[in-house]
């Protein structure tokens, strides 16, 4: 069993950006384990509808 793993899960969330508005996209975390427990986000990031990758801080969460 390894001690420190680095896994990639992406999940949908709803955005808002001013210029567009609301906007459900997908969003992906990259999460460092220790012993199974996740314990550091080293980035964030989503994919816009045209393909192109972006950081999460242009945008808030949606609440």
């Amino acid at each position: 069993m390894k001690i420190i793993k680095i896994k990639r899960k992406t999940n949908y969330e709803k955005r808002y950006s001013l210029k567009m508005g609301e906007l459900t996209t997908k969003v992906t975390y990259i999460k460092k384990y220790f012993l199974g427990i996740p314990f550091e986000t080293l980035h964030k990031y989503r994919e816009t509808y045209y393909g192109e990758v972006k950081d999460c801080k242009d945008c808030m969460l949606f609440i």
